[in-house]
């Protein structure tokens, strides 16, 4: 007697658990193993750092700490998905502007560039632009390398990220006239 398989209803299995995964892309930046001395030997926990990004300028980061790696990097991921931030991208591949940004020692400098340039950051940094979707930028990290801090600083600058849209509604202007500005600006360069 042959049988015939049968699939699962819809909303059921592999089919939307793939799909909840291509919506957002997840990088795991840093594990820190941490160890408690107890009678008996030493207890370790595992602390996880995520960033995880949509691809199309969302972008959030998250820590999480468990007894297990897996669980740890699950608490960090859906941590960072509660607390994603929209930047916007010109063109959908860079920043607008130039930014600074700092937390604690750290201070990062990001900067637009232009097609082909690429993504030219370090570890943590690059992890953030890869997962928010950004092609061409270039970012420098000055005073430290702790990954905590590199990406709180990092977010702090993206935050201050404005689009010509948001300048010009603060500045009670036209689109058109912050843009032209600055194509006058780059003309008056060369």
């Amino acid at each position: 007697m042959a049988r015939t398989p049968t699939a699962a209803p819809e909303g059921f299995g592999r089919e939307r658990g793939g799909q909840e995964e291509s919506e957002f892309l997840d990088k795991l930046v840093h594990i820190n193993r941490v160890a408690k001395v107890v009678k008996g030997g030493r207890r370790f926990s595992f602390a996880a750092l995520v960033v995880v990004g949509d691809g199309r300028g969302r972008v959030g980061y998250g820590t999480g700490k468990a007894r297990e790696v897996p669980e740890a990097i699950r608490k960090a991921t859906e941590s960072a998905k509660r607390g994603m931030i929209r930047v916007p991208l010109r063109e959908g591949r860079t920043l607008h502007h130039d930014v600074n940004g700092h937390f604690g020692a750290g201070k990062v400098v990001v900067r637009a560039a232009p097609p082909g340039t690429g993504i030219i950051c370090g570890g943590p940094m690059r992890a953030i632009f890869e997962t928010m979707g950004v092609q061409d930028v270039v970012a420098k990290s000055v005073g430290t390398a702790n990954p905590h801090n590199m990406i709180k600083a990092t977010f702090d600058a993206l935050n201050n990220c404005l689009s010509p849209r948001g300048v010009a509604a603060k500045r009670g202007l036209k689109v058109g006239e912050i843009v032209s500005r600055r194509s006058d600006a780059a003309a008056g360069k060369e």
